[in-house]
Parts: structure tokens; sequence; C-alpha cells
């Protein structure tokens, strides 16, 4: 699969070729599917607690004696039918961590990249660097790409990316992202995928060396 390649001003300079083992395969949606529910349940912190009767901080005296009043019977304040008692079955500390095998989460990976390339999503630009962070020349090269105002992540991490990532701070709908934590949520969860040159080079050579 080629792409066209762009400089800063939206000119095509050239096209590159995508990695066939990444972008031309058959998205195994599934997998995709798997590795965000994965990816949503580690990031949940666990830290849910509420008091049983046995925590709570009340009366361990009888409410009223057990016969003759007419009422029912009642050996405590801490119960949970009474107002300030412990709750009864509430959410406790727990992890929410989940597994998954290597090569399931590479596929996946690979299977979101396959689908943004072939929907037409994937940006490549020549290089991406701003002599100092500015947000209003970050949104001008947006523009000129064809994908100013839309959902945009705009992977770094390959130089002095600083000012990039300041001059797309303020910008609502881009983030930026270092290209070795690419990952499924982030992904779906944007429409367009913007990337220099180096890397697409560097996602071929993590991603798109086949497993043994």
């Amino acid at each position: 699969m080629k792409i066209p390649v762009y400089n800063m001003q939206g000119e095509q300079v050239r096209e590159i070729e995508l990695s066939p083992y990444i972008y031309e395969i058959e998205p195994n949606v599934s997998v995709m599917h798997q590795a965000l529910v994965r990816q949503h349940a580690n990031a949940r912190l666990g830290t849910h607690s509420t008091k049983t009767r046995a925590e709570v901080a009340r009366t361990g005296a009888k409410v009223w004696r057990q016969k003759g009043t007419g009422r029912a019977r009642q050996g405590s304040r801490r119960a949970p039918h009474w107002v300030g008692g412990g709750v009864a079955f509430g959410p406790k500390p727990r992890k929410y961590t989940k597994d998954m095998p290597k090569k399931m989460r590479r596929l996946a990976i690979r299977s979101a990249l396959a689908t943004k390339a072939q929907a037409g999503k994937i940006v490549v630009v020549e290089d991406l660097a701003f002599e100092t962070p500015r947000t209003k020349e970050m949104a001008a090269v947006l523009e000129r790409l064809g994908i100013g105002g839309k959902s945009t992540v705009v992977l770094v991490g390959l130089g002095d990316d600083e000012n990039v990532k300041r001059s797309a701070a303020n910008l609502e709908d881009v983030k930026t992202l270092h290209w070795r934590y690419l990952n499924v949520r982030d992904l779906l969860g944007h429409e367009y995928l913007l990337m220099p040159v180096q890397a697409v080079e560097a996602i071929d050579a993590l991603w798109g060396e086949k497993e043994a």
C-alpha cells in the first residue's frame, strides 16, 4: 500500500510504501474489542469501598428490649436497614486487570492501524517540527493537511518534539502520543492518525516483524 507524504505546507512531496503485514491485513474486530476492554479495565483504580456493619461507627447497644414492645426485634443500629448503618454487599477494593497474550496485543494494534489505513485516515508528513511552541501554527498545519478541527492523534517521540507537544496541547481534538505508546483506545477513539515518516519506519520496525 502506497500513501502520499506531505510537507508542513500541505504539498505532496513523494509517496511511501506501507508494510503489508501491518496495514493490509484483514482487521480482527473481536481482538480489537478485547484489547479495548482490557485497556479500559486496566485503567480502573478499583479503590471504591463501602463500610460493612462491622466497620461503621455506631452504638453497639440493643435498640430496644427483645420482647414486650409490640415492634419487630432489632439487634443493632449498625444493621444495613438503619440510616447510618453498614452497606450490605457494597463494593470493596479490587483489581480489574485483565491479561492478554502478546501476539493478540500485537494483532490488535496492527488491526487498528490497518483499519485507519484502509479508511484513508492516516496522514504522513516528511517532518513535523516547530522552532517555538505556537498553537496557531499547529492548527494551520493541520488545516493545510486537511484535518483541521478533526479528532487526531499526532505521533511524537523521535527527536525534539517538545514544541510540537506544547503547540498541540490547547487544541481540543488533538492528542500527542509517543509512538511507542500507540494503543487501540487512542487509534479507535480518534478519526485521524498524523505521523512523520520516522514514526512510520519505527512502527514498521516494532510491529512489522512477524512472530516466530
